[in-house]
């Protein structure tokens, strides 16, 4: 889960290249949606906020959860939990952190309008007890309310209403307010400047409340879209740390002086889900035969996996029939099972369905989101098309891809999902699979509802029980699975690179946390 990249002595490379010992120049291959904490739920766009924002507990370099705004917490009852604030926190403009900041912040998250609001279910209201002291009022109790919190970041209260923005902006849908290019948290860097699809800059807190891992006293985040332009940044001693890496370059980063690949085995699942409603986005036949659920184990059956892991992900992605990893709660080997490549038995199934000739639908992929996600989409299509199917390929760029998810105008898409906060599989019951309703179903297809699902669900987000409540995941996935509702890829791999001068944790959910890096001085 963890990997820690050594210091070397090619520090004088660095150096060399311009930038002081304590700057971290930072690319990625597109940039933060914004910089509000609650505006959405992409989870690069989290991690990058959470260096200017904090929860009131967090994860650690080894995804253990530890106190960070909170020092301690107790369950007063089932539906009542009492969280103690830490003394003498500032946010970054000055002021001091209280129970008001905390109520305030959390109630945005859960706000209808915020996308965020299905990463905190069942918070009904928080009240304050005393200027250090907030409750959080539950509809019942949650075996993993702490997960949750991980990812709750909290604003001060009065900046909010200074700048009118205590309603929470939704940037999925292109939304824009004065916290999508300004931030004042309490966390361990602060916002210097920010230059959308150009760069971000951020500062060392000298105030944080916490002692730094880091020794970092400035970080430059550049977008960079191109993989060839991303790694040649890397080799030229122009960038310190690059995510992702491209697969294909992996080879020639290692064999280049200076320089080293971070690969590990990730939690993020690629998967394709399938519009359930009454009629396609785009096709060219009366109804809907995604419908059946016939023709959604043939699409499956047409995927040769094997292929795509070995020719397009050069061996290092690891295919899956479950729509959660391995160290997910609720995973098993019996979920994990891939039905068989088989283009005939798909054929068949298409024929039995109605469908001898194959019909037409949209497909929908974004083209930098996901490692090699273009390059795996335009090949399923071709799969596809073997089995006489009419797949219309439409690759773009994430935010045009996402609304058109979260609108479900769409008949197949992609999305990539690593179970985060939470680390449990009740992330993808939740969000993916329960019936559209309220807190629940966010980017479940449109038109899936399975009453069996929904029930376990239910009964999931409150059994305190581990060993019942994890036998109830098991059931609800597997109900899901015989359904077809998404189609299961593979888990992605992590694929960062990084000078020799740079050491950083890399954990599971493939999240750069730069408050523990270090650059050689």
């Amino acid at each position: 889960m963890l990997r820690l990249l050594m210091m070397s002595a090619a520090a004088s490379a660095v150096l060399a290249a311009g930038a002081s010992a304590e700057t971290l120049r930072y690319a990625t291959a597109r940039d933060v949606y914004g910089l509000d904490p609650h505006g959405v739920t992409d989870s690069f766009t989290n991690i990058f906020t959470h260096h200017i924002y904090e929860p009131l507990v967090r994860y650690d370099a080894e995804l253990n959860i530890e106190p960070a705004l909170a020092t301690r917490w107790e369950v007063i009852e089932p539906t009542r939990v009492r969280f103690f604030l830490r003394e003498g926190v500032k946010f970054h403009e000055g002021q001091d952190l209280d129970a008001e900041d905390v109520a305030v912040s959390l109630m945005r998250m859960v706000n209808e309008k915020s996308p965020m609001k299905g990463n905190l279910p069942g918070l009904k209201a928080v009240e304050v007890v005393d200027p250090l002291t907030v409750d959080l009022i539950l509809d019942g109790p949650s075996p993993i309310l702490n997960n949750y919190l991980t990812n709750a970041f909290i604003m001060d209260k009065g900046w909010l209403e200074e700048h009118d923005a205590v309603a929470p902006i939704d940037a999925s849908q292109g939304e824009e307010g004065y916290t999508t290019n300004n931030a004042n948290g309490t966390g361990p860097f602060k916002l210097e400047s920010r230059r959308p699809d150009a760069m971000n800059v951020l500062v060392a807190n000298e105030g944080w409340w916490d002692t730094p891992v880091h020794n970092l006293t400035r970080i430059e985040h550049t977008p960079i879209a191109s993989d060839a332009t991303r790694v040649a940044a890397l080799l030229s001693g122009e960038i310190d740390l690059i995510e992702p890496a491209p697969l294909q370059d992996a080879a020639r980063i290692e064999e280049a002086d200076g320089v080293h690949m971070l690969e590990n085995a990730g939690l993020r699942t690629i998967l394709l889900g399938i519009n359930h409603g009454d009629t396609l986005v785009d096709g060219n036949v009366e109804g809907n035969p995604l419908k059946d659920v016939r023709v959604r184990k043939a699409l499956t059956l047409a995927i040769n996996m094997d292929l795509i892991r070995d020719k397009i992900m050069r061996g290092k992605s690891r295919n899956t029939g479950s729509t959660i990893a391995p160290q997910v709660r609720g995973h098993t080997d019996a979920l994990d099972a891939r039905a068989p490549y088989d283009v005939e038995a798909a054929k068949a199934l298409l024929a039995e369905a109605g469908y001898p000739e194959g019909f037409a639908f949209n497909f929908n992929c974004p083209n930098d989101r996901y490692v090699n996600d273009e390059a795996i989409c335009q090949a399923i299509a071709a799969m596809w098309a073997q089995a006489g199917l009419e797949p219309r390929l439409v690759t773009e760029p994430r935010q045009m891809h996402f609304q058109k998810v979260d609108n479900h105008a769409v008949d197949v898409f992609m999305l990539g999902w690593a179970t985060l906060p939470m680390l449990d599989g009740f992330s993808v019951l939740s969000a993916m699979l329960a019936t559209t309703e309220g807190e629940y179903g966010t980017f479940t297809p449109a038109g899936y509802s399975n009453p069996k699902v929904d029930e376990l669900t239910k009964a999931i987000a409150t059994e305190m029980d581990g060993d019942k409540r994890s036998a109830m995941m098991v059931e609800a996935l597997g109900l899901a699975k015989e359904d077809y509702v998404w189609i299961p890829l593979h888990q992605q791999p992590m694929s960062w690179a990084a000078r020799d001068t740079v050491e950083i944790p890399q954990a599971a959910d493939d999240l750069v946390r730069l408050w523990y890096a270090r650059v050689a001085k």
